[in-house]
């Protein structure tokens, strides 16, 4: 199995929104964008899939070591090696792949966050990061192109925060922020118990009206020079805000389920806003 191969074969595993949005572009976009989604599953699942904290240290400590290697033309894993073309052809820095690891040790090292100032720091490594990246690699001639694509990451992992509520509890990680429980009233407690009281909706709804926001933003930051390069990014928006309305026409039970898209409905929005930009 080629380096790519591995890559692809990833992303296609992982069910993820994203794959979607990749569909449509030509294929050295496709494969540069699938090597660095493939890269951040992997140190994602580092964290997600380990048992043993110390293993995942020293796994993500590893993944720092390959990073650097990736610019020395060096690295061992398959994924590394993919993104040794595609850092050159799209001058990705090798700073940005470091801060994505440093995200996921913020997994290990916290569990909880005081405020949304203390989260922000946490989505942009793991979400921002990635936009930045993803937006060298879709090309751009406005640098305020780069605002959106920061502000999009970050509308993205707060989605996911809001979807995954009730799955990141069951492992310990509470990710809304506690000054903001407690402003709704509501426990920790109440999350780990699975308690949808009125303090917990009106909390979500919080959350949700923030996310919005955040796309709201995003796309009106994004010049008109660069809205059809931008694309890939403009059919993820499409399906993250699609599931959030979602999560509101499900009655928001988050703690007990985790709300999806189908494939078919994923594809049927990645088509149109294809088409339409």
């Amino acid at each position: 199995m080629t380096p790519d191969q591995y890559c692809k074969d990833k992303a296609a595993k992982s069910g993820s929104s994203f794959y979607y949005s990749f569909m449509f572009l030509p294929p050295d976009k496709r494969r540069a964008i699938t090597a660095l989604y493939a890269f951040c599953r992997e140190v994602d699942d580092v964290v997600d899939e380990s048992s043993d904290e110390n293993v995942a240290r020293t796994t993500l400590a590893w993944w720092h070591t390959e990073v650097t290697a990736i610019y020395t033309g060096a690295p061992q894993h398959p994924v590394a090696r993919a993104l040794i073309p595609v850092v050159k052809q799209y001058n990705l820095l090798q700073e940005h792949f470091h801060e994505i690891i440093d995200g996921m040790e913020m997994d290990l090292q916290q569990h909880q966050y005081a405020d949304f100032k203390a989260l922000q720091q946490y989505c942009y490594r793991v979400a921002s990061v990635v936009g930045l990246l993803a937006a060298e690699i879709f090309g751009y001639t406005d640098r305020n192109t780069l605002k959106y694509a920061h502000d999009l990451g970050l509308a993205f992992q707060l989605t996911n925060i809001i979807r995954d509520v009730g799955e990141d509890a069951r492992r310990g990680r509470i990710y809304l922020p506690l000054g903001e429980l407690a402003l709704f009233g509501v426990h920790v407690n109440d999350i780990l118990d699975k308690k949808e009281s009125e303090g917990f909706q009106k909390l979500m709804q919080f959350q949700i009206d923030r996310a919005q926001r955040y796309y709201q933003r995003a796309l009106e930051q994004l010049p008109a020079v660069d809205r059809k390069a931008q694309r890939t990014g403009l059919i993820m928006a499409a399906i993250y805000r699609a599931t959030l309305e979602e999560i509101v026409a499900s009655g928001c039970h988050v703690l007990k389920e985790r709300v999806s898209l189908t494939p078919l409905r994923k594809l049927w929005l990645a088509w149109k806003t294809w088409a339409k930009n």
